[in-house]
């Protein structure tokens, strides 16, 4: 995993496993990787791991079951969606008016490239 300069390396990863979550690839209720094996496959320390899931745990998608591991919250989808979609209109949407409006770019603008990125992916996921 390539880790970005400007987020901390537990909620990247955090970032990640959310990203399971919202595209099905983890299902609720299923159990997730451990700390151990989290922190292989990104080549942490299992500290960072542990920070990671301490926060996910707290935010209630994710649950420990004691001796057996950690697993999806039932609820685990709508969390995580209402938490990424707050933190997308606190934090990214603000940075892209800022951007849009010195670009002059408008919502009609955004509105053909968001269709044609759209398209673009369609046509990647069909081949």
């Amino acid at each position: 995993m390539e880790f970005r300069d400007n987020q901390a390396i537990y909620a990247q990863i955090a970032d990640l496993m959310c990203e399971n979550v919202l595209s099905g690839a983890w299902k609720p209720g299923e159990r997730i990787p451990s700390i151990r094996e989290t922190a292989e496959t990104s080549q942490v320390n299992p500290n960072t791991v542990v920070r990671t899931y301490g926060y996910l745990e707290e935010k209630g998608i994710i649950r420990n079951q004691r001796g057996v591991g950690f697993f999806l919250s039932d609820d685990a989808y709508e969390i995580t969606r209402k938490l990424k979609k707050e933190t997308f209109e606190s934090r990214e949407l603000p940075r892209m008016f800022r951007i849009m409006e010195l670009l002059s770019i408008g919502i009609d603008d955004l509105q053909v490239i968001y269709d044609a990125h759209r398209d673009a992916s369609g046509k990647e996921k069909a081949l």
